[in-house]
């Protein structure tokens, strides 16, 4: 039983390394927005979608209830709470693309529109 146990360890840790460092986003508000249509430059904001970061891997959705996130390498998933499943990529510090199940980049992007360290 014991080696069992110890073979499980490595496999789990070369998961985790493979997925990326840890990390945490910018703390602040990340507003979301989806095309107004197809190819369009306009967008109108989704708060279904949008949150603000307020702690280390913690974030309040915009209806107020709170949940958590996971950030590694350049992926961040909603692991808890009302966005919980949710994935998007981080493609700079203030930017974010949703993505779908598959790991495609949806149109839907959230950006970082106010950084604060309170909330």
């Amino acid at each position: 039983m014991v080696r069992r146990a110890l073979l499980i360890v490595p496999v789990a840790l070369c998961v985790i390394a493979a997925a990326g460092p840890l990390s945490t986003l910018t703390l602040g508000r990340y507003v979301c927005e989806r095309p107004t249509e197809p190819g369009s430059q306009l967008a109108v904001a989704d708060p279904r979608i949008s949150f603000a970061v307020t702690t280390a891997s913690r974030y309040v959705a915009s209806d107020g209830t709170r949940g958590t996130y996971l950030l590694t390498g350049g992926t961040v998933e909603m692991t808890s709470g009302p966005l919980a499943g949710t994935r998007l990529v981080r493609l700079r510090e203030r930017f974010l693309r949703v993505l779908d199940g598959d790991g495609t980049p949806r149109s839907t992007r959230c950006v970082l529109s106010r950084s604060s360290d309170k909330h």
